[in-house]
């Protein structure tokens, strides 16, 4: 009854953020899909791959570092239909990519697309419900477990692997959801919002507790990215066949991320969301040391499943964390914090492509970054908790 009241009140905002953040969803599996593909047409080795995920990583940093301003200034419409825009442009292009050189432009201005977007639709949620905004935030960001689900899913089992029809679809789907964008009425800021936003972080930069949330997001999709660009790839040099490694993707983290955010809604209403995050932390350095140490496709499938499980509370519930501790700047704090997270995901991309090196059976090796990240997670949570109090 409680979540159906919290969806009922901003009806046509819900569903506006719930289009952008599957949308989100879709793009964050697009690389992982379809990187066996490119890395087989034009000859790429891992360390290409890195460059290509970094790519895409700087695109999202740059945009969630510069849309959180414009989203406290002119408000958060803005920032979806430019974010849209680019992404319809930028995977309307990718399949008529020349090499590698374009492919790694193009990545870089679909994380800026991407960015404005996950940015933009996550500020617009937590300004829908102070009181439960946790529990909002994970409701409505269990869409973008669906859109990641959706991405591999439809490669392996409706397209047959072919990434430039995929490419097409999803593109497709962008332009419909900038029109659901632009004809939904989404509030505007209040004048002079924006100066006492900025003047806020101002001061607000001085206080630890906004550093160590960022420096829990970074570590955080750290994790998060290196399964969905690095999974597939993995599982294949382990002698899984690439469908299979793509379902595992969905049917496996994907889908775990969905679950987790449906069933930890309702838990959020009664503990507090830095405990939800703690154990959660705890939780995905021990499955996701233990889906790296198996070949066996079906164990492969339910490790990553509870990985996924684990994961699921970790960014919502960061967020509701930044908006409720910032109020007054919420699209700036938001931005800021999200852009450390997304400066994590270029980071881990280049390290575990720059460790993998030319061999693919080097992966394995480095994926163990992920879960030495979410061991840092647990220490930086026990700070996050004594700041706030």
């Amino acid at each position: 009854m409680l979540s159906f009241g919290i969806f009922k009140k901003g009806l046509m905002l819900i569903f506006a953020a719930i289009v952008a953040i599957f949308v989100s969803g879709m793009l964050a599996a697009l690389l992982g899909t379809i990187l066996p593909d490119l890395s087989d047409r034009f000859r790429l080795t891992p360390t290409q791959n890195g460059t290509m995920a970094l790519a895409q990583a700087l695109g999202l940093v740059i945009a969630s570092v510069s849309v959180g301003w414009l989203l406290d200034s002119e408000g958060e419409k803005l920032g979806l239909l430019l974010g849209f825009t680019l992404i319809s442009i930028v995977l309307y292009a990718l399949p008529r990519s020349p090499g590698f050189r374009s492919i790694v432009f193009l990545l870089f201005l679909l994380g800026v697309g991407g960015g404005a977007v996950l940015t933009s639709a996550n500020t617009l949620v937590s300004h829908i419900s102070d009181a439960h905004r946790a529990t909002t935030l994970n409701l409505v960001n269990l869409f973008f477990g669906l859109g990641g689900l959706a991405t591999p899913f439809i490669s392996a089992n409706l397209l047959k692997s072919n990434w430039v029809r995929l490419s097409y679809s999803i593109a497709t789907l962008t332009v419909a959801s900038l029109m659901v964008e632009a004809i939904t009425r989404i509030p505007s800021v209040t004048p002079g919002a924006a100066g006492h936003g900025i003047a806020d972080f101002g001061s607000a930069s001085g206080r630890p507790l906004l550093f160590l949330l960022g420096f829990f997001l970074f570590l955080y999709m750290s994790c998060e990215a290196g399964v969905w660009n690095w999974l597939p790839r993995h599982l294949i040099a382990q002698g899984v066949p690439e469908s299979r490694a793509l379902n595992i993707l969905s049917l496996g983290f994907a889908l775990g991320l969905l679950i987790g955010r449906i069933g930890i809604s309702p838990i959020l209403i009664r503990v507090p969301a830095v405990t939800v995050a703690l154990v959660a932390s705890m939780a995905m350095a021990l499955t996701t040391f233990l889906m790296l140490h198996t070949n066996r496709p079906n164990l492969a499938s339910s490790l990553v499943f509870v990985a996924g499980l684990s994961m699921a509370p970790v960014f919502p519930t960061t967020v509701a964390i930044v908006g409720g501790a910032f109020p007054r700047m919420a699209g700036t704090a938001i931005g800021f914090v999200m852009t450390c997270g997304y400066a994590g995901l270029a980071v881990s991309s280049r390290l575990i492509g720059a460790i993998a090196g030319s061999d693919p059976l080097r992966l394995k090796r480095a994926l163990l970054l992920i879960p030495c990240a979410a061991l840092l997670m647990i220490g930086v949570n026990l700070a996050i908790s004594s700041a706030l109090r």
